[in-house]
């Protein structure tokens, strides 16, 4: 069954959407979790600066400074894509990020030594969050096997194992920081997309009821303005009577459209089978409705009642009808009338539209065709008796 209008509102829907940026915000101060790191540099920079070679100390301090300061920005490039919801780096951004970092580490080896291979953990670092898994891994394993191999072959670098079991250390972790990053942000995304579908979901039943409650009530309307117009100078009492009722439906559906905006609006069955009554009196159909509503089930009492009131609304808008009847049972619903039958594209409108998805949320069917009597016949059957 469709929900009922309260069930969901659409305020709550509308707002919806900015839950999800509350979750994942916007990283202002990002750049910290990148300098924290930098602390790695400290030893290469001591090395440097105490160097004798005055002009290897200089360009070896001052190539640790610009390495680690080249690190964070890299890293604030790349977090700066969430706001755009593209995290990650370029290929070229990469590539050239790497390069550089590479370049500045190998700047410092002439004045640090064998302290300068730390430089390389945030090379590594920086593959694992703006390339690839694989080409992460290629690097990583070129490092780390570089590393080993210099503690193999170059003097006074033996110690530099330790640094390449950090490498591969940091480089996972830092590969599962920007993992779980992206995969919130993957997440917000998600119910940013849910909550949008929750809103255009919730305009579009809004709007169906919308057409279904004016569409009944108007249609009425009209048709007792036309009669009270012809009774005028025939009969002025009851053409009183019909004015005065025009203006009790013309506050009845202004109450219901209020009760709509508000998402109060619930459709009974024999409301609508009292309404259907007056609505065919009113165009001068005889009606042939049930007597009683008891055998229908309470959850299929506002289905039922949505199609009796579009039913008898297209029998009294279109049909030509001089009789309209109502069957009705535990499991389904019926309108059918004796006027022009069914029209080209007549079950493509959108009350019969909101019928159809009424119906199959209940778990029912929609049957438009003709009816024993050569009219329009409109059914909506749910389970079995």
């Amino acid at each position: 069954m469709a929900p009922a209008p309260s069930a969901v509102p659409a305020r709550s829907l509308v707002e919806t959407p900015a839950v999800a940026p509350m979750l994942f915000p916007r990283w202002r101060y990002g750049w910290v979790f990148a300098a924290v790191w930098l602390l790695f540099l400290v030893e290469p920079f001591e090395d440097a600066l105490g160097n004798p070679d005055r002009a290897l100390a200089v360009l070896g301090t001052a190539s640790v400074v610009v390495f680690g300061l080249a690190y964070v920005l890299l890293w604030r490039r790349w977090q700066q894509g969430r706001s755009t919801g593209t995290l990650g780096a370029s290929p070229r951004e990469a590539t050239f990020g790497i390069a550089l970092l590479l370049a500045l580490g190998a700047a410092v080896v002439p004045a640090a030594g064998a302290s300068a291979a730390n430089t390389l953990v945030f090379v590594c670092a920086y593959a694992a969050f703006a390339v690839s898994l694989r080409v992460a891994g290629v690097i990583v394993v070129l490092v780390t096997g570089g590393l080993l191999v210099a503690a193999r072959l170059v003097p006074g670098w033996g110690g530099v194992t330790g640094t390449a079991a950090g490498t591969v250390l940091a480089s996972v972790a830092v590969y599962g920081v920007s993992r779980m990053i992206s995969r919130g942000r993957e997440l917000a995304v998600a119910q940013q997309d849910l909550a949008r579908l929750a809103v255009a979901e919730e305009r579009s039943r809004f709007s169906r009821d919308l057409h279904d409650l004016l569409g009944h009530s108007l249609t009425v309307i009209t048709l007792k303005a036309e009669l009270a117009g012809r009774l005028m100078d025939l009969d002025p009492a009851r053409a009183a009577a019909e004015v005065a009722d025009v203006e009790r439906l013309a506050r009845t559906a202004l109450t219901d459209v209020r009760a709509a905006l508000e998402g109060f609006r619930e459709v009974t069955l024999a409301t609508e089978l009292a309404g259907a009554r007056q609505a065919l009196a009113a165009a001068g159909i005889e009606a042939d409705l049930p007597g009683a509503v008891d055998e229908v089930p309470g959850e299929l009492a506002e289905l039922f009642g949505w199609v009796v009131r579009e039913g008898v609304t297209n029998v009294v808008r279109h049909s030509g009808a001089r009789h309209c009847r109502v069957e009705l049972t535990a499991a389904s619903v019926a309108v059918s009338d004796d006027g022009t039958g069914p029209r080209p594209g007549a079950g493509d409108g959108h009350g019969l539209s909101g019928l159809a998805d009424r119906a199959r949320s209940a778990g029912g069917t929609l049957t438009v065709g003709r009816s024993a009597e050569g009219g329009f016949r409109v059914e909506v059957a749910v389970g079995q008796p």
